[in-house]
C-alpha cells in the first residue's frame, strides 16, 4: 500500500521562528500519526531559530536563499500527494510564497485542501479555485485528512 505524503504550506512572513515552528511540529506529529508522510517548508531550518519575525526575502544562508526556497518548495509540492494550505492565522499580509505553492500544485494536479476562513484577506478568486476542498477550520480539514486517509488503508 502507498504511503501517502502530505506537504503542510501556510503563511511564515512576518511570524516568528517558534510560533511557525511549534505550528509545523503540532500539525507534523498529527499527521504522522495517521500514517502520511509529512512535508514542511521548515525542515532543516534550525539556524533560523533567533527570527523574531520572517521577511519574505534575501536571507543569505543557503538553505534559505531567494532561490533555494524558492526550488525546494517546488520540489516539496511536485513529491507530495496532498497540499494542506492553512491560512486560518494569515494576518493581514498576504502570502505569496502560499498561493505560489498552491498553484505549482492545482498544475500538478496534487490534492489540495485549503483551509481558508470566510473573512480573511487571501479570499480570492485563484485561491478559492486552486483548491480542490475549501474549509472554513483546520478542525474540518483534520477530520475529512482523517477520513481520506483511513478510508484509502481499508
Amino acid at each position: 500500500m502507498k504511503n501517502f505524503t502530505i506537504y503542510l504550506a501556510g503563511p511564515i512572513t512576518g511570524k516568528g521562528y517558534e510560533e511557525v515552528v511549534s505550528s509545523y511540529a503540532e500539525k507534523t506529529v498529527y499527521f504522522e500519526s495517521l500514517g502520511y508522510n509529512v512535508l514542511c517548508p521548515m525542515t532543516g531550518k534550525s539556524y533560523l531559530r533567533n527570527e523574531i519575525e520572517f521577511k519574505p526575502e534575501n536571507y543569505k544562508f543557503p538553505v534559505s536563499t531567494n532561490h533555494a526556497i524558492f526550488e525546494r518548495d517546488m520540489w516539496m509540492v511536485s513529491n507530495c500527494d496532498i497540499i494542506l494550505a492553512d491560512f486560518s492565522n494569515s494576518g493581514e499580509r498576504v502570502s505569496i510564497g502560499t498561493a505560489m505553492e498552491l498553484a505549482w500544485a492545482s498544475l500538478l494536479n496534487k490534492h489540495s485542501i485549503i483551509i481558508l476562513p470566510e473573512n480573511n484577506v487571501h479570499r480570492h478568486a485563484f485561491i478559492l479555485e486552486s483548491g480542490d476542498i475549501v474549509f472554513e477550520t483546520y478542525e474540518d480539514a483534520k477530520k475529512y485528512l482523517a477520513d481520506f486517509i483511513i478510508g484509502i488503508k481499508q
